[in-house]
């Protein structure tokens, strides 16, 4: 039953918190909803569950006005950050509740209730613990009672408000794998808020960044990271060096390295180029276009090292990655002199407005002689 969102808009005063918002969500897919602080993907989860609703657009589910029926008749079931377990109640009781509180009419048996609850403690590794109370349990602990508390009404959709935000990063890890098994195994449809950006890539079937209550981008993880559609994109998943670049003549450069310009770029005259930690190589032969940097810093993160380089005729540093192993093969150790040059860049042109300011062109993508991609 696909789920679809049509130009919703949500306005609180001084702030659009939505913004002629469209999106279609398909039956068992995994979405994540990701942005900074006031982007509105609480505002987006809150109307899906029926705890706010639109000033403008509609959602259907299968033709039908998910808008018109209730929270309660909405069939969601909803998580929160902070558990908002019932403390009196044992966790038996409270994966319960939501069955227990149906009308009459749709309410299950107590045996049947009971048999369900004893299923869900067990999926979610609680079957010893169903007579304790939330104050005995841990962070990870609590949190999946209140995910079997959400599903035990067998919700057509669930929804997912930051989940994982009160616990340590060990605890974060293996509940989110946990998850995404579980909604596998269930043929659930997921809409996830986070702003964990590795959550978000490690988890979903597509993402949704949002950014000041609009959709700048939809697709699959590595579509979002590898090719980003806009610069707020490109610096808000994952990590990247921004570049200033210039045009000269037929080529577009920053400093001493520079490339072919071809058809990119059109008239414009000066552009930004975004370039991953990855796609920077430390080993540019003599003959190609690089710049001199010299080495700062090594952070070690196990397998994978940060480094931090100088280049002086940019001014700026750059970030770059490579595998651990590599450290010593390439001689990478503070002080060193490098030739780096971008394998690949989204670049975006700059252009002049009306009234003098900046106007993004449209975004290209700059390999390098040494791309491998």
């Amino acid at each position: 039953m696909t789920l679809a969102l049509k130009r919703l808009s949500r306005h609180f005063p001084d702030i659009a918190a939505l913004d002629d918002v469209s999106l279609d969500i398909a039956p068992g897919e995994f979405v994540a909803l990701v942005g900074p602080s006031g982007s509105g993907k609480t505002t987006l989860l809150r109307i899906l569950a029926g705890l706010d609703y639109p000033d403008e657009g509609s959602v259907t589910q299968n033709g039908q006005d998910f808008l018109a029926a209730s929270a309660r008749e909405r069939n969601v079931g909803l998580v929160f950050q902070h558990y908002a377990l019932f403390g009196h109640l044992t966790v038996r009781e409270n994966v319960a509740f939501g069955l227990r509180v149906r009308p009459r009419r749709r309410r299950p048996s107590r045996d049947q209730i009971r048999v369900r609850v004893d299923e869900l403690l067990k999926r979610v590794q609680l079957a010893e613990l169903g007579n304790r109370y939330p104050s005995q349990l841990s962070g990870g602990q609590r949190q999946r009672v209140a995910l079997a508390r959400a599903l035990a009404v067998e919700p057509d959709v669930l929804l997912l408000d930051e989940p994982f935000g009160a616990l340590d990063a060990q605890v974060r890890t293996a509940l989110r794998r946990w998850l995404r098994e579980l909604h596998e195994e269930l043929g659930l449809t997921t809409v996830f808020v986070t702003h964990d950006q590795e959550e978000a890539l490690e988890l979903a079937d597509r993402i949704v960044v949002m950014n000041k209550g609009r959709i700048e981008q939809v697709g699959r993880p590595h579509e979002v990271y590898k090719d980003p559609e806009t610069p707020f994109v490109c610096e808000f998943i994952g990590r990247t060096n921004r570049i200033a670049l210039e045009r000269r003549a037929n080529t577009w450069g920053a400093g001493s390295w520079s490339l072919p310009a071809g058809a990119s770029g059109g008239l414009f005259h000066s552009a930004v180029g975004y370039v991953r930690p990855e796609h920077l190589s430390l080993s540019v032969p003599e003959g190609q276009p690089a710049w001199e940097a010299r080495l700062r810093h090594v952070y070690l993160a196990g397998s994978i090292a940060h480094l931090d380089i100088y280049v002086a005729d940019i001014d700026q540093t750059l970030e770059v990655d490579v595998a651990s192993e590599d450290l010593g093969r390439g001689a990478l150790t503070p002080g060193a002199v490098l030739r780096v040059a971008p394998t690949r860049l989204v670049t975006f042109p700059l252009g002049d407005g009306p009234a003098g300011a900046p106007v993004l062109g449209e975004r290209w993508i700059m390999r390098g002689p040494n791309s491998t991609s």
